[in-house]
This record gives C-alpha cells, structure tokens and sequence, in this order.
C-alpha cells in the first residue's frame, strides 16, 4: 500500500517551499487514492494558510478521453489565479496537466508549476517541459515482499503483511524549477543558496549576495517563508544529501567529503537535527539500499 497521506503533504511542502501562495490539485475523481492525495494536499496549503483547486472532471466518461478531456482541463486551469502550484495524481496526470497548459497558452513552471507522483522516467523526461515528481521507495517495498513471499512459502506464519511504499524524496526538473516570491532579494537568496547546495555556506554569504543587511533579510524570510536563512540553509544541504543518497551509490563518507563536511560524524549530526535519523538509517529505511 502506498502512503498517500505521505504523498499529499510532500507534494504540498515541495510547492510551499518554492513559495506558492496558490495551489490546485488535478486528480481522478473515481480513484480513492486519487483523491486522499488531493485531500492530504489541500489540508497542508490550508495550514499555511492557502487555498487549493481541485479540477472537478467530467462525470461522463466519454469526455475523459486524451482528445475530449484536455481542452476541458485547459479551460478549467485558465480560470486559475496565478502564479499557481499544482499537484498531479500520478506522473500520467502530470503529463496531461502539461499538454493542457500548452492549449491554455499558459507557461510552465512560470505561471503552473506542476508536480506528479512515481518518477517515472519515460514520461517525466518525454514531457516538455520535463515533469518533476515525487520519487516512491518501491524498489525496497519490491525486497519486503519477495522476502515476505519467501517466509510464507517456507511454512513461516506471517505477522506483518501490510508493505508501506513511502516517498521519499522530489525529483525537481524544470516543471517546478521556479520562485514564486514576489521579493526580489529573497529570491536571489535562495537561488544562491540552492545554486551552492554542494559547499558549506554561511548566512554571512548569502546576506553578502544580496543587497540587505542581516536583519532586514531575516525578517523578509520570516516574513515570505516562515523560516530562518539558516534553517534554508540547512533544509537545502539535507535535500542535497536525500539526492545523493538515492541516485548514487556513493558511501556516506564520500557523500560528506563531496559536499564539505569534516567527517560522517558531522554529516550524521546535521542530517539527524533535520529528519531525526542519520543518513544511513535513512537510506536503508525509505530507499532500501
């Protein structure tokens, strides 16, 4: 079973991290999961204290096809305020989103950032452009219930049969690599932070960036994301280490000398402060490697 609640609020915090202040979710009606995803979604912008959109789809099924339904989805997403940040079901949802914005006329990631969910490849990177989304460990669900199968074909009893296929990370590719913040300085500040995600960086560097001082440029962060520039920093670095754990197998030392830090000890420490786990635990317990 898929964590859908786990779904929904990392499609929503991923948005909220690139700071949309709108969002809208494009689903499948008919689909429970489609709809706890949107659900989840909506209830994470709503504690941020913004609305969500959800694409009611045509309950004729005849309209759902590929030709009949995206300029239904095309209509609805121009009635849309924007900037926006939308969410996609499943990566198949995403491409159709994509399609539909092409019709509407309207620019992705500048006015719809969109996010799916699966990874996979071949639609992600065959869309134009090409879809972020949400990485499931699936591989290690896969390794739970091949082992799972093996005890039960050994005459072992079975205690636990329910596998939880969790996400674990965003894969960000051009469809949400966009700041919808109206501050031009902290903008700048984060796309320099995020431009120097692989070496070690003090808030001094990034108030340096820009043209404010220190104070001025913490309240604005406060202010736009309800977080510190030291805790961007640090939510930046460890998304950094996430990616690194997932698409390389690289060990965690050469991980922590790759991005700066004096040894596994220290990249254990600032990994644990952000997800209460070290990096290793985290690798072996969301990406089963």
């Amino acid at each position: 079973m898929t964590d859908h609640v786990s779904v929904g609020k990392m499609g929503a915090e991923h948005l909220l991290e690139r700071g949309f202040q709108r969002f809208a979710y494009c689903g499948f009606d008919d689909w429970w999961w489609s709809r706890k995803r949107g659900e989840v979604f909506s209830k994470t912008a709503a504690e941020a204290g913004y609305p969500t959109y959800f694409y009611p789809q045509p309950r004729a099924k005849a309209k759902r096809t590929w030709d009949k339904e995206l300029p239904i989805i095309a209509d609805w997403l121009r009635t849309l305020p924007k900037p926006i940040g939308l969410m996609a079901c499943n990566d198949d949802r995403g491409e159709w989103v994509i399609e539909a914005c092409k019709i509407a006329g309207l620019n992705v990631p500048d006015e719809v950032a969109i996010v799916g969910v699966d990874n996979d490849q071949l639609i992600c990177d065959l869309c134009d452009p090409p879809l972020s989304s949400i990485v499931l460990n699936v591989e290690k669900a896969g390794y739970k219930a091949a082992a799972l199968l093996d005890k039960m074909m050994a005459g072992e009893r079975a205690t636990h049969r329910d596998l939880r296929v969790r996400p674990t990370y965003v894969a960000v590719r051009q469809s949400t690599d966009v700041l919808a913040i109206d501050d031009a300085s902290v903008a700048a500040a984060i796309r320099f932070i995020r431009q120097h995600s692989k070496t070690v960086i003090q808030v001094n560097d990034v108030v340096n960036a820009v043209a404010l001082s220190r104070r001025v440029l913490e309240k604005r962060f406060r202010t736009i994301l309800g977080r510190s520039i030291h805790d961007e920093i640090r939510r930046t670095r460890v998304e950094q280490i996430i990616q690194m754990l997932a698409e390389t197998v690289m060990s965690i030392s050469e991980i922590a000398q790759a991005l700066g830090f004096s040894d596994v000890a220290h990249i254990s420490r600032y990994f644990r402060r952000e997800k209460g786990m070290s990096p290793l635990a985290y690798r072996r317990h969301y990406l089963g490697q």
